[in-house]
């Protein structure tokens, strides 16, 4: 009675062979197509998704060039750089350590890109605007050498909060530039609207 019964199993294995019945396939093939049969599209629904997808692509291309037609050419400034050179691929960054790091670096990249996009460039501000472009530059390149320092040194928690740290204050110095220019648009409709009367 002191069998093992890994043993015994095993050889039950070994005695029993499953065999499959000639021609199961062909009537499982039958049944499944009787039970769900495979109806083509419409031409019609295909001809129609197609236009509906030309028409999105179509709208995505116009907003895309029309919010880039406002800011003059020479004064696009990158703050925030999508490097795609080998170099960089072979090297970690700040969304590369976690998913949640990953979702932070998005949130900020994106609203710093958003209201970079949202700058109206002119004469009368560029003072004001190089002041600050220049500041964000020098964030750029302190982000840059943090993630140097990153792939260098290794995770760290001091080098992943001065990453974050570094985005946040580009944010919040672009949030403050807005402001800036905002409050200058409306003294200086302020002073238009004080001349007329």
């Amino acid at each position: 009675m002191a069998q093992d019964l890994r043993e015994l199993f095993e050889k039950e294995r070994e005695q029993i062979t499953h065999k499959i019945k000639s021609g199961h396939e062909n009537r499982f093939l039958s049944k499944l197509e009787v039970e769900m049969p495979t109806e083509k599209k419409s031409s019609s629904l295909m001809w129609l998704s197609i236009a509906a997808s030309v028409v999105v692509i179509v709208g995505l291309g116009l907003y895309f060039f029309s919010s880039t037609d406002h800011v003059g050419t020479n004064s696009n400034p990158t703050v925030v750089e999508n490097n795609t050179s080998k170099e960089v691929q072979e090297t970690i960054s700040l969304g590369d350590l976690s998913p949640d790091l990953k979702k932070i670096e998005s949130y900020y990249v994106t609203n710093i890109n958003l209201e970079l996009s949202d700058l109206e460039f002119t004469g009368d501000n560029k003072v004001i605007i190089d002041g600050y472009m220049e500041r964000l530059g020098e964030l750029d390149k302190e982000y840059n050498r943090l993630n140097i320092e990153l792939n260098e040194i290794g995770p760290n928690d001091q080098t992943i909060t001065a990453l974050v740290k570094n985005l946040q204050l580009r944010l919040q110095l672009l949030q403050k530039l807005k402001t800036k220019l905002n409050q200058l648009k409306s003294s200086k409709n302020e002073q238009k609207s004080s001349n007329i009367v």
